[in-house]
């Protein structure tokens, strides 16, 4: 260990490595879940007042933009895992120089990359809608809103990476302070340019690049503040290195793999949305209504996995490498109690819940697909709480190719069923090869997890 500042504050960010793991997780765990919920309930606001008050195809071209949307964001969340990672670790060895000097290679490189990736977006735009075969009666609307939203990228990728630094140290609550701030302006934003304005579309595009710019450029601003009591004691020359060739190779070859499996897997889905685009503008509405509340739901336990992937660095930095078993656990106890939950609400109620995007205007082929696929994801979301806490745990120990391959087999299973199956027999295997997907990804990654615990001598003791 290098150079240890021991202040109060520092002390207490610690809670990783010495609060009981159960409790642990939950306290770190929860904000991110609140401020995720935020984020999806503008994205809900988003679609319902699109799809209310502007048109059924409205709210179909949002949803076809949000496959490729979701490609990028995926990029930038991988690319925040990548260097969470090194931050996490330094942090539970106490190595603040390093730490520092991690973080700030990669907020230097990472808005770059952002910048690039942002103009390949809004460039090629159109071409893309087109290779998804997104059908003509919303084509104009999903690329006027792609263009906007790729303009803005770079704030909503760098957002994500210092949202990713603070959740590395244990701080989950300052992310989610701007999530909830981004995720009302956003929404009364939206109220306003849609409802009053009459700018359709592309008004609730503009209201999502204006909020996540402004949230981006304070969050950074309160992540330099927060990092100066970790320089306090410390050489100042390594203290305030900028940037590190060595530093950023270590970033990236976690990064590189996360990236790799979270944009394949977003670009697999996006192949699964041509198959859906296939079946017509209706049966893409009722998708992409029960697309958003799939994603509400995913946020609960990707969360929890988010959670588990710091906790784990952390005490392997700290040498507490009994400690990761007894978070996987604990994990799984917080999952199959919103599981519960989930269950309750989305199985028996899942038409008043289609009903919030398609009103009383929406079709019944719209809603038969919004409600067979609800019921689907109610039933069996489970088994994807326990893949993501898994992965959480492969994560936080670098081990990245097996997350990545028990990840890219989830995702074959999904795009080859959809793409074979559902032209032939109906949309709904679209979504009943879901299930399935999740459980041979998390067979694969606790074959992984099982030889790391050999290799380890890791017991299977648990005190959560």
């Amino acid at each position: 260990m290098q150079d240890k500042p021991d202040t109060p504050s520092v002390r207490q960010d610690e809670y990783l490595i010495y609060q009981p793991p159960l409790k642990a997780l939950f306290l770190f765990a929860l904000p991110m879940i609140i401020g995720s919920l935020f984020q999806q309930v503008y994205n809900i606001a988003d679609s319902a007042i699109v799809g209310r008050f502007v048109s059924q195809y409205a709210l179909a071209a949002v949803g076809a933009s949000s496959a490729l949307t979701n490609v990028f964001i995926c990029i930038a969340a991988g690319a925040g895992t990548g260097a969470a990672v090194v931050v996490s670790r330094r942090f539970g060895s106490r190595e603040y120089p390093s730490m520092l000097r991690s973080i700030r290679t990669s907020m230097l490189f990472f808005l770059i990359f952002s910048i690039v990736l942002g103009a390949a977006g809004f460039t090629f735009s159109e071409a893309i809608m087109r290779l998804l075969h997104t059908p003509e009666q919303v084509m104009d609307m999903a690329v006027v809103y792609l263009k906007v939203y790729f303009a803005g990228f770079p704030f909503l990728f760098i957002y994500n990476v210092v949202a990713s630094m603070f959740n590395a140290i244990g701080n989950s609550r300052v992310p989610l302070y701007f999530l909830i701030f981004s995720s009302a302006l956003n929404i009364a934003m939206d109220l306003y340019m849609v409802i009053r304005l009459h700018m359709g579309v592309f008004g609730a595009a503009l209201a999502t690049l204006i909020a996540q710019g402004i949230s981006a450029v304070f969050s950074f601003i309160v992540l330099i503040r927060t990092m100066r009591k970790y320089a306090q004691g410390t050489d100042e020359k390594r203290t305030w290195e900028y940037f590190s060739t060595s530093d950023l190779k270590l970033i990236l070859s976690y990064a590189v793999p996360s990236v790799i499996q979270q944009s394949t897997v977003s670009i697999g889905m996006m192949l699964v949305q041509s198959v859906v685009n296939g079946f017509g503008a209706e049966a893409l509405a009722g998708f992409s209504a029960t697309a958003r509340i799939e994603n509400l739901i995913a946020v609960i336990w990707v969360s929890v996995g988010n959670a588990v992937s710091p906790f784990t660095a952390q005490n392997l930095g700290a040498g507490k490498k009994e400690r990761i078993t007894e978070g996987f656990h604990a994990a799984l106890k917080l999952d199959f109690i919103f599981a519960i939950g989930v269950f309750l609400c989305a199985v028996p109620f899942a038409r008043p819940i289609a009903g919030i995007f398609l009103g009383s205007e929406g079709t019944q082929e719209a809603y038969s697909v919004a409600v067979g696929y609800m019921r689907w994801i109610g039933i069996f979301s489970f088994w994807l709480g326990a893949k993501m806490a898994m992965d959480g745990v492969l994560k936080g120990i670098g081990k990245m190719k097996s997350f990545m391959a028990a990840n890219l087999c989830n995702l074959t299973i999904r795009v080859l069923t959809a793409m074979m199956l559902a032209p032939g027999f109906g949309i709904g295997f679209v979504w009943y090869a879901v299930p399935v997907g999740w459980a041979v990804n998390l067979l694969i990654s606790h074959r992984a997890y099982q030889r790391m615990r050999t290799e380890n001598g890791i017991s299977r003791t648990y005190r959560a």
